[in-house]
């Protein structure tokens, strides 16, 4: 559908820019952010580096792990060592406060307006920023859920208890072996509730979450949608930056506004709508907040 022409807009500054996004807020009759992982590392959750060597320079040296990402795939030897990991995985991205002002600042920009938020990110990190949780769609799991890896029935399950145990009484990058969660119908062990496969469980709050996300695109349809995306890669182009092009394109009252350290351009064939700012994400928003 889309060209492999890319527009920048290089031309602008970036204080141009930061006035226009600002204009665009200020017009828009609703925004729809979609988020990517760029948002959270910008916000301090990264997955490499000081931080990963802080949390798991054990696993590291043992495992030859490089980075937080690859760590949640290693085939560990036994679940105690899997859930190890996992606990601590879990943990420090989704337990603990966010480190940046990041999400904060984003809801400050948009609070005032009609908004929905989808996202690939399931740090939870927008509902500890005080966003409405009706306005969300996590649409590839949350790390403070399980569910049985079989799995023999769609449901999830809060596993913020059991992964504080797991944390306290962990030694030697193993837990005990009693900690370890068994689905309670089938028996099965338990797995994260992420989309990796085939198996990741949509339960009834995941697709509740899915109506509404729905019923305000319907609601919004040919009005002056601002399409928001905050550090989305190419990992999942197929949930949020294919069709956020799509709908922008589709709409001449609708912009699109691509924010991305590294990866900020829009098709050419919107390019009239777009608005492409290669910076970090937490400085344009402290800009224009």
């Amino acid at each position: 559908m889309f060209s492999k022409i890319w527009t920048k807009k290089s031309t602008e500054s970036y204080s141009q820019q930061i006035e226009q996004l600002r204009a665009e807020l200020q017009q828009a009759d609703a925004v729809l952010i979609g988020a990517g992982s760029g948002l959270s590392a910008s916000a301090g959750f990264t997955y490499s580096g000081e931080r990963f060597q802080k949390y798991f320079g054990d696993f590291a040296e043992k495992y030859g792990i490089r980075d937080m990402y690859s760590g949640g795939f290693y085939p560990y030897s036994s679940l105690e060592e899997y859930w190890a990991w996992w606990s601590r995985h879990i943990y420090y991205n989704r337990y603990v406060d966010i480190p940046k002002p990041t999400y904060q600042k984003l809801l400050e920009i948009v609070k005032d307006k009609d908004y929905f938020v989808l996202t690939t990110n399931v740090d939870h990190c927008f509902q500890k920023a005080g966003f409405d949780k009706e306005k969300l769609f996590y649409t590839q799991g949350d790390y403070g859920l399980w569910q049985c890896s079989d799995p023999c029935h769609e449901k999830t399950y809060d596993n913020k208890e059991t992964v504080l145990q797991m944390l306290k009484e962990q030694s030697d990058m193993r837990i005990p072996s009693e900690l370890v969660p068994h689905c309670s119908v089938c028996g099965k062990p338990m797995t994260m509730n992420l989309r990796c496969d085939n198996t990741f469980v949509q339960d009834e709050g995941w697709y509740a979450a899915q109506d509404r996300y729905t019923d305000f695109l319907h609601r919004h349809k040919g009005l002056r949608v601002l399409y928001l995306e905050l550090g989305v890669g190419a990992n999942t182009p197929v949930i949020i930056k294919y069709p956020f092009w799509k709908m922008t394109a589709g709409n001449p009252k609708a912009s699109y506004v691509c924010i991305n350290y590294q990866e900020a351009y829009a098709p050419r064939e919107i390019r009239d709508s777009a608005l492409c700012i290669e910076n970090d994400i937490g400085k344009v928003l402290n800009d224009v907040a």
